[in-house]
């Protein structure tokens, strides 16, 4: 028993040390494996370029040399059966979107400014991989084997990677304008410490340490400071009198365009600056410098074919760069590129014959980086029309220039420096409308292909004298270096403030502080806001006047020909569809059961009509052969055996014909039908006649509803007269009921058959024709007279046409007589009595329309007329109501002239008072502006263009 107990005892304790031991072995195993883990990965790269080939004196560059520059005597040596291919790095497509995470994750440690730098570079790089090619490849191949190398310890292998990384950097941005944000990211401490200031994402400054005031940084991003150019140095009285003026001409120019949306009165505008210039003058780069974005067409050929009506809006507290074409509805357009397409199609269009054309193309650009201007770019002057333009071309353009250069409208005379100022064309034209250049402003570009001297020279030009004077620029846009980075649709005002200070700098002499003369971009733009302001406020008087006499005259035609009835597009819209709501209530109020009724009532007797000529009365012929003879006609039928099985199944089939036609269907659709066109008649007298659009909508509205209610509507309609098709059991009511109305419905035939034999008599040429022509065909048809053939060619001395419309006058007099016999067979006695129905078949199937009818106008008012009653005219709310956008209900309200003649007299008349309002806000501002001028706030003397603030703007 001990040694059975010892047994047992032994197996139950083996199971345990069995497990506690395999328990051990697991956790040293997994101990094991965290540690060998990098060893294995070691040896598996190692076993993965054993296949590449490889020599130590290959010039392969840093991706395929793991080390670069270390001569082969000092390399590791491998063990003995080691191939030396051991030390040749493994190349292979890769991302660097995969090893972000890990850099990541070693960079941690690492102080945020290097390791956010670092990953920025690595995400740009990886987005302009594809453009980049071999030269990206290479770039970041050292950084990757100075990460491989710096492994060990991860800080000092992420500063090794950042180090190298910024020395690739500094290499491959040799030159290259990079992004700002990108730039921001990799400037160090004591760059960001030592700037005083720098531009944002969106271009626009941001406050210096030394700090200008707060109220006068929007002014100096419209202005062109940078402090990739120069500092902005105004004091903070000087910038804020900037802000006052940028105020005043954001004012005017919105003034300005409303005026534009007024009227084409010429006393109604304020003043542009309109540029002018010969071709290759520069004219287009001093806009797109102004702009700071390449954006107006260009080629070889003249591209500018219409003028460009430019308006730059200052929007300090946006974030990007957009244009609109007001007149295109394009919407929001960030791409300048995209702009530049547009308008070069646009100036396309214009047909070769013509080249120029006077209708102007309307653009709006938004920025925080552009002061509120109002510019009109013109065609470039030409000397020469070429071989493939119109000879007059040279007069259309220097035509379509005169008219805009008339006063009150700014000149901006374009002339290239390395051009003699006596054959400025731009000059020239200028003088002929302004002989005394009180509004000329001249600039000189290309001031750069000329030398100094004669460029400071032309600039302080005494023979052609300008009151508002010249400035020098260099608007010559730098090219873009061939590197990894394009430039693409970014801002390029800050790269031309640099060109242009960069020149201007290395001649002191000609163009410092001390020689008075304006040049650079950066001046051009503000003086453009100064005229622009001064000459809209000089002539903002006279048009505050002939705004006055406009609005007395909008408001007396308002009075007297609409009474002072306001006047909407939503407005008119809700009456006219209030309007069209009462009517249909009241037409849903006439059109109900008994309606329904009359109309499948008289529906189901043209079918009754139908079955009858069918199967009991004659038919057409279409020769002149003899008929076939019939063993029982018609007329024989109230003396015939009641038992006669041929009209028990003429009639049998008749009534299956008609109880088994579709009842549900046919009434469904009858019905719809009948709905639709009180729908139309509603629509024909009522306001939407003269809209197109409301009339298409209104009809798909009720279309669409009576579509989706018959579908249900007809089959429920079929089991609901089911019944019918088996077995009719009528009332002496219902048979009395139907021989009236069929009695009715004969009489009806009967005249319409007597009013076709007076048609066809009349073409036939009267009664004694109609008489020969019928007398020949009864005696044919009766065998006394024999024809060879069945007389369709002509027979009896009768043509074909003759004979045609005889066989037409015999059939209706047959079936007039036909229904003269039964209308006498329907009034006998015979037929007051249901029982004798074989012998009357015409009151037999009427009486049995007559109880389908009761059963379907019954369920056609609750099932068909309530519902549609019901959802129509929220169908209407639903389509004209809440389902149209603004711009649909505007044009929906103008299709009618009337209507649209009383809106515009609104819209003009609203407009104007606006105007009114804003002009008035101008004079608060001119009042806020002398109280300040009252109190010494300015001592000392005012610059260029602020004379007159010194005293007040005195705008009226």
């Amino acid at each position: 028993m001990d040694a059975v107990r010892l047994v047992q005892r032994q197996d139950t304790v083996r199971p345990l040390r069995v497990r506690v031991r395999v328990r051990v072995r697991m956790t040293m195993s997994g101990r094991l494996v965290a540690r060998l883990a990098p060893i294995a990965r070691q040896r598996a790269s190692f076993h993965a370029v054993r296949r590449l080939p490889y020599h130590p004196n290959l010039n392969t560059g840093a991706l395929l040399q793991s080390n670069a520059g270390v001569p082969w005597a000092q390399t590791r040596s491998w063990p003995l059966g080691v191939s030396n291919i051991h030390n040749a790095t493994a190349v292979r497509s890769i991302s660097f979107a995969r090893i972000l995470p890990k850099l990541a994750l070693k960079l941690v440690r690492v102080p945020a400014m290097f390791g956010g730098a670092m990953i920025a570079g690595l995400v740009y790089i990886q987005y302009q991989a594809a453009k980049a090619g071999n030269y990206a490849v290479d770039l970041f191949g050292q950084a990757t084997t100075a990460a491989w190398n710096a492994a060990g310890t991860v800080v000092g292998g992420a500063t090794d990677i950042f180090q190298r990384t910024k020395a690739g950097w500094e290499r491959t941005t040799d030159g290259i304008e990079l992004p700002s944000w990108l730039q921001k990211m990799l400037r160090t401490d004591e760059d960001s410490s030592s700037s005083g200031g720098s531009s944002g994402p969106d271009g626009s400054p941001k406050e210096s340490r030394a700090g200008t005031a707060a109220a006068g940084a929007t002014t100096a991003a419209a202005l062109g400071y940078s402090v990739d150019a120069e500092e902005d140095t105004r004091t903070e009285e000087k910038a804020a009198r900037d802000d006052q003026m940028m105020l005043l001409t954001k004012k005017m120019i919105e003034i300005r365009s409303l005026l534009q949306t007024v009227g084409q009165s010429e006393s109604l505008t304020l003043p542009s600056i309109v540029v002018i210039g010969s071709q290759s003058s520069g004219k287009s780069s001093v806009l797109e410098a102004i702009v700071g974005h390449e954006f107006l067409p260009k080629g070889s050929n003249m591209v500018t074919r219409r003028p460009i009506e430019l308006t730059l809006v200052n929007t300090p507290d946006a974030h990007a760069e957009y244009g609109e074409f007001p007149a295109l509805g394009l919407g929001k357009i960030t791409d300048f590129v995209q702009i530049q397409k547009t308008l070069t199609d646009l100036n396309l269009a214009v047909p070769e014959k013509d080249c120029v054309s006077d209708d102007p193309i309307q653009l709006r650009i938004y920025s925080p980086n552009v002061p509120d201007l109002s510019l009109i770019d013109l065609p470039g002057y030409i000397q020469v029309s070429g071989h493939d333009q119109p000879a007059e071309l040279k007069e259309r353009i220097a035509e379509l220039c005169d008219k805009y250069i008339q006063p009150p409208n700014v000149i901006l005379a374009i002339s290239a420096a390395d051009v003699d100022l006596a054959n400025s064309t731009s000059l020239r034209a200028s003088r002929r409308v302004d002989p005394r250049g009180e509004r000329t402003i001249g600039v000189i570009t290309k001031m750069d292909l000329v030398e100094a001297e004669r460029g400071a020279s032309m600039l302080a030009d005494k023979k052609y004298p300008l009151r508002l004077g010249y400035v020098g620029v260099v608007c010559r846009i730098p090219q873009q270096s061939t590197g990894l980075f394009s430039r693409g649709s970014a801002n390029i005002a800050n790269a031309i403030t640099r060109n242009e200070n960069a020149y201007f700098s290395a001649h002191p002499e000609e163009f410092g502080p001390g020689s008075d003369l304006d040049v650079g971009t950066k001046n051009l733009r503000k003086k453009l806001m100064y005229v622009l302001e001064q000459t809209m406020a000089a002539s903002l008087a006279t048009t505050s006047e002939a705004i006055h006499q406009e609005l007395a005259e909008a408001t007396y035609e308002y009075k007297v020909q609409y009474n002072d009835r306001p006047l909407s597009a939503e407005s008119y819209l809700a009456e006219s569809l209030d309007a069209f709501k009462h009517a249909f209530k009241g037409f849903t109020e006439s059109f109900g059961r008994a309606e329904v009724r009359a109309i499948l009532k008289h529906e189901l007797d043209q079918q009754i009509l139908n079955l009858l000529a069918q199967r009991y009365w004659n038919r057409p012929f279409d020769d002149l052969t003899p008929p076939l003879i019939e063993p029982d006609i018609l007329s024989e039928l109230p003396r015939s055996d009641p038992d006669n099985p041929l009209w028990h199944l003429k009639l049998d089939a008749s009534s299956a014909s008609l109880t088994k036609l579709g009842i549900g269907r046919l009434a469904t659709t009858v019905v719809a039908n009948a709905l639709q066109a009180h729908i139309d008649r509603l629509i024909s007298t009522s306001s939407f006649s003269a809209h197109p659009f409301a009339r298409q909508t209104i009809t798909q509205a009720s279309a669409s509803i009576l579509r989706d209610l018959s579908y249900d509507t007809s089959d429920e309609l079929e089991i609901c007269i089911k019944p019918y098709k088996y077995r009719i059991e009528l009332e002496d009511s219902e048979w009395a009921r139907g021989r009236e109305n069929i009695t009715a419905v004969l009489k009806g035939e009967l005249r319409d058959c007597d009013a076709a034999i007076k048609a066809v008599e009349s073409d036939l040429g009267g009664k004694k024709k109609m008489k020969d022509v019928t007398g020949f065909i009864d005696r044919v048809r009766s065998g006394e007279v024999v024809l060879e053939g069945d007389g369709t060619g002509g027979a009896g001395g009768f043509s074909s046409a003759l004979l045609r419309k005889g066989r037409e006058a015999v059939f209706l007099r047959d079936r007039a007589e036909i229904l003269r016999m039964r209308l006498m067979a329907v009034r006998s006695k015979q037929c007051a009595s249901k029982k004798n129905k074989y012998y009357c078949p015409e009151v037999f199937l009427d009486a049995v329309a007559d109880k389908l009818t009761s059963t379907a106008d019954l369920f056609l008012d609750a099932e068909l007329l309530s519902k549609f009653y019901y959802n129509f005219p929220r169908e209407l709310d639903a389509r004209l109501g809440r389902g149209l956008t603004p711009s649909e209900i505007e044009r929906f309200a103008r299709e009618d002239p009337k209507i649209r003649r009383h809106l515009d007299v609104v819209h003009r008349k609203a407009l104007l008072e606006h105007v009114l309002t804003e002009i008035e806000t101008l004079r608060q501002l001119e009042a806020r502006e002398k109280r300040v001028a009252s109190r010494g706030t300015q001592t000392k003397a005012p610059a260029m263009g602020e004379g007159r603030r010194g005293r007040g703007w005195g705008l009226f």
